[in-house]
């Protein structure tokens, strides 16, 4: 259910992004709205698993109508001097949706189905659309343009192969034939999809784009600035949930510092940035998050909540104020016409930051989880053939779920407990401290961002 919807909405967002700027970014965007409340109504009344998996496949396409698009109509319909602010409230408007998403998730699951989770979405969508048709203004490029038939696939192809073996890493292994296969072919195939197009004259992703350097690292410190944000939000999750014994509503809310700085340091961010630049704004917000994960190393299953909120306030800081800087850094200096290209490349940056933060240090932490366990069970006096019986269970370990020995004493299910909590803390460490090393390479490479072009570039029509 979740993969199908993740991996089409990686593989369309460019293309999504292209389609706007050709026929139009707000016809596009309102399409969206109104087939993504249309596919979430249809998730929840179809009835069948199969059912359920081709809609949410639909809604991801429906999904990447909205993300690049919303960027390309903020950049085409502000200027320059007032773009910063633009975009960090739409940051701060992303942020209060990842705040309150599992919160309302989790209450909607819990008091009412699973389904309404998804009907929420059709007033949401009502409202989004007539706000969109009253206050939305189209631009789009003039110029007729030949649609990039050949560079759509190898782009699709590409992304599908490397997001399809990142997402099944952590069930086949990382050396395992089908994921080294998927993740080999998948780059060979993006490889031949950047030759292709400088070769074409209007291609789908223009690779000029790339000659200028705050498109490049924007890019790039938005999905390390991701990598890190998802990781510590899912495997954090787990933490509180399962070694703290928090339903989903309360995990929820104490991840509420995380998330709810989150939507006061994106405006903070545009305003830094129109100031100083992302040249400061990014390298610090970076360094924010390898500190908060650097604090949460020493995290154990008894420490209280008092250990945990200063490293979410500085995460969400510093995400909010990357988040904002980085994708101004993107959109800006890309041409005009070119804005919902632009907001597509910065809306794969996320989804790809997230998919690698959760697979690469899940798959760290399962690896490590998997080394440690029958250690901790023999050191904590649980006997040899019981320990190495419970080794298969370190899968389960790897959540944060300590395995239950039937007709055993609570003396021997105690210690399994904690050998179970010892091991998921040092594979959690491990993630946390590899998030750390990754968010300093990404402040390092923020030094590398230049000012802002806010070019305007030829050939636009606005309505």
């Amino acid at each position: 259910m979740t993969n199908a919807y993740l991996l089409v909405l990686a593989v369309l967002l460019i293309p999504m992004g292209y389609l706007g700027d050709r026929f139009g970014r707000r016809a596009v965007f309102l399409i969206g709205v109104t087939g993504f409340a249309l596919m979430s109504l249809s998730v929840g009344l179809v009835g069948s698993m199969g059912g359920v998996i081709v809609f949410r496949a639909l809604q991801g396409a429906f999904g990447a109508m909205l993300m690049p698009n919303s960027l390309a109509i903020i950049r085409n319909t502000f200027p320059p001097e007032k773009l910063n602010h633009a975009v960090g409230i739409w940051g701060g408007a992303t942020a209060i949706s990842v705040a309150g998403g599992p919160i309302v998730g989790g209450l909607l699951v819990e008091h009412v189905s699973w389904e309404s989770v998804f009907y929420v979405n059709v007033p949401v969508g009502l409202v989004a659309l007539v706000i969109g048709m009253l206050l939305l203004r189209e631009s789009r490029v003039e110029e007729t343009r030949r649609f990039d038939t050949v560079g759509l696939g190898l782009l699709g192809v590409g992304l599908f192969g490397i997001v399809f073996g990142l997402i099944k890493a952590s069930t086949w292994g990382w050396t395992d034939a089908r994921t080294l296969g998927l993740l080999a072919g998948g780059v060979a195939v993006l490889g031949l999809f950047g030759l292709a197009e400088t070769k074409v004259a209007q291609p789908l992703l223009p690779m000029r784009l790339f000659r200028n350097r705050s498109i490049t690292f924007g890019s790039i410190t938005v999905l390390l600035g991701f990598f890190a944000m998802f990781g510590v939000l899912f495997f954090v999750t787990l933490y509180l949930q399962n070694v703290h014994g928090y339903d989903a509503v309360e995990a929820g809310v104490h991840m509420l510092p995380l998330t709810a700085v989150f939507v006061v340091a994106s405006p903070l961010g545009g305003v830094l940035n129109q100031r100083f630049g992302p040249r400061l704004v990014v390298p610090l917000g970076m360094a924010l998050v390898g500190v908060g994960l650097v604090l949460l190393l020493s995290l154990q299953p008894e420490s209280s909540y008092l250990h945990l909120w200063p490293s979410f306030v500085l995460v969400g800081t510093g995400v909010g104020m990357v988040i904002v800087a980085s994708s101004d850094a993107i959109v800006a200096n890309a041409p005009a016409e070119e804005g919902g290209v632009a907001g597509g490349l910065q809306s794969t940056s996320v989804q790809l930051g997230g998919v690698l933060g959760t697979s690469v240090l899940g798959s760290i932490l399962a690896t490590k989880v998997a080394d440690t366990f029958h250690h901790e069970l023999v050191t904590r006096g649980v006997p040899g053939p019981v320990a190495t019986k419970l080794q298969s269970a370190h899968q389960l370990v790897t959540e944060g779920v300590a395995p239950h020995v039937a007709h055993a004493s609570q003396a021997l299910n105690t210690a399994v407990t904690a050998a179970a909590n010892a091991s998921f803390m040092s594979g959690l460490h491990l993630a946390l401290l590899v998030g750390a090393v990754v968010s300093f390479i990404a402040a390092a490479l923020g030094v590398l961002l230049g000012p802002p072009q806010h070019e305007t570039g030829p050939g636009m029509t606005a309505a």
